[in-house]
């Protein structure tokens, strides 16, 4: 689930591009969950994924080697598993980096999105850093560079057609139908067209993204310890039940819409009745945002 903030650089960027705004944010919801920030010691960066076979083959004999000793390149795809946590990545980037920084970023995909560095000439950047670059600068940043893609690529018939398997084979490779790719677009743009299903208003184990993101931080805000990750697991679940037994509400672990609002309450109590922070409204928002 993104946020309206999000939803609305996404919008802009279709409009730039000549595609439509529920179109690309239903591809953007499939490509990134719902999640466009990490947390990268202290700063939001953008979701990375480094892909070790492509940094192998852009590095010349001697750092070759020196990256395959180093566990940071293989000839092999897949060979090079991707740590879990985002922080790890960016470690695992900045290893390579150290190594060959252009053959680094160029071997990693960037942001909601997930455009590979290695497009950067073909997507019209001067070098990898304005691509990296464009990847940093914010969700408007991202949406553009996906929207761009999109565009280069020749998709913008196909994905303002709704065809979501010419889409799925341009922008997911030739095994797009394999997991589904292609399924979960079309259901994705039927949310965007007719809104979530009542039980998808709730935030439950599984959900992700960034209104998950703004629950965990009002949760470490009233001083409840959970990751703040943008993934509804258990130990957010189990902060929801505790917050829900201390306030009187069904400790079922569900953030709905009762607890929502006992969530915003207490945060606004915490601190004296400020409304800076009004994650619940911005969740009404993005839920009421299409109709």
């Amino acid at each position: 689930m993104f946020s309206k903030h999000t939803a609305d650089a996404i919008e802009k960027a279709a409009r730039e591009f000549g595609l439509e705004p529920k179109a690309l944010l239903a591809i953007a919801e499939v490509e990134s969950a719902g999640q466009v920030f990490a947390r990268i010691d202290g700063r939001n960066e953008p979701l990375i994924r480094f892909e070790g076979h492509y940094f192998d083959r852009r590095l010349a004999d001697d750092r070759q080697e020196t990256a395959r000793a180093a566990g940071l390149a293989s000839p092999v795809a897949g060979a090079i598993a991707n740590p879990r946590s985002q922080a790890a990545r960016w470690l695992l980037i900045e290893r390579a980096a150290q190594i060959d920084r252009q053959a680094a970023y160029e071997s990693t995909s960037w942001g909601l999105g997930q455009v590979m560095g290695a497009h950067w000439q073909w997507l019209g950047f001067d070098t990898v850093d304005g691509l990296v670059e464009e990847a940093r600068s914010g969700a408007i940043g991202q949406a553009r560079l996906m929207a761009r893609y999109i565009d280069k690529s020749g998709l913008t018939t196909a994905l303002n057609a709704h065809d979501w398997e010419a889409v799925g084979h341009g922008y997911n490779g030739p095994g797009f139908a394999k997991n589904g790719y292609h399924l979960k677009l079309a259901e994705a743009y039927r949310q965007q067209v007719e809104g979530p299903a009542p039980g998808d208003r709730l935030m439950k184990i599984g959900s992700r993204g960034e209104l998950v993101t703004e629950l965990q931080e009002a949760l470490v805000a009233l001083d409840y310890v959970v990751d703040m990750d943008g993934i509804y697991g258990p130990g957010t679940a189990s902060a929801v039940s505790r917050f829900q037994q201390e306030h009187g509400l069904a400790a079922d672990g569900i953030a709905g819409r009762a607890t929502q609002a006992a969530i915003s309450h207490a945060l606004r109590a915490a601190r004296g009745g400020s409304s800076s922070w009004n994650w619940l409204a911005r969740l009404v928002s993005m839920i009421f945002r299409s109709h």
